[in-house]
């Protein structure tokens, strides 16, 4: 029998088991110049993501943090997906749990009036820009963002998607 995956809050006690799933994504993975010290959020998780109203979930296997997806609600009905990550071995279609979590976060955002949903991502991820066009997103300039998107400094591809 396959053990169920199942998808849980996250909040500042997870912070190292976040960190530890996204930094090697970024760094090693994708070569992304990001550090810790530039994403402050890891360690605040309850204040950043919670306190505007969104959220931040992840999934577990067996206690280990094998992926992750938080919201931030910037007001007016728009949201900002953020630390979309899924553990190298976790990926595809047979588990699903991209899908899922964001599935999760639009349920979430249906619930808390948010109709639109941004992201910013970086050209080189081309798998997860792919994931975001067959989820209906589509890309816009940056000067098409909302004036309260938070704009981290890597990003050079931002999606929008309008919630029905």
């Amino acid at each position: 029998m396959e053990k169920e995956l199942t998808i849980r809050v996250i909040t500042n006690a997870d912070s190292q088991a976040v960190i530890d799933l996204i930094l090697p994504i970024q760094q090693q993975e994708n070569n992304v110049p990001v550090t810790l010290e530039d994403q402050p959020d890891l360690k605040r998780i309850e204040a950043v993501y919670q306190g505007s109203g969104g959220g931040f979930w992840g999934i577990e296997d067996e206690g280990m943090m094998v992926a992750t997806i938080a919201l931030i609600d910037i007001g007016d009905g728009k949201g900002v997906i953020r630390k979309m990550f899924v553990k190298q071995e976790y990926r595809g279609r047979t588990l699903g749990l991209a899908t899922r979590l964001l599935e999760h976060l639009i349920a979430y955002c249906k619930t808390a009036g948010i109709t639109d949903l941004y992201l910013g991502t970086v050209h080189t991820l081309k798998a997860a820009i792919r994931f975001y066009e067959r989820n209906d997103f589509t890309i816009v300039a940056k000067h098409e963002l909302p004036p309260a998107f938070p704009i981290m400094e890597v990003d050079d591809v931002f999606c929008h998607l309008h919630l029905k």
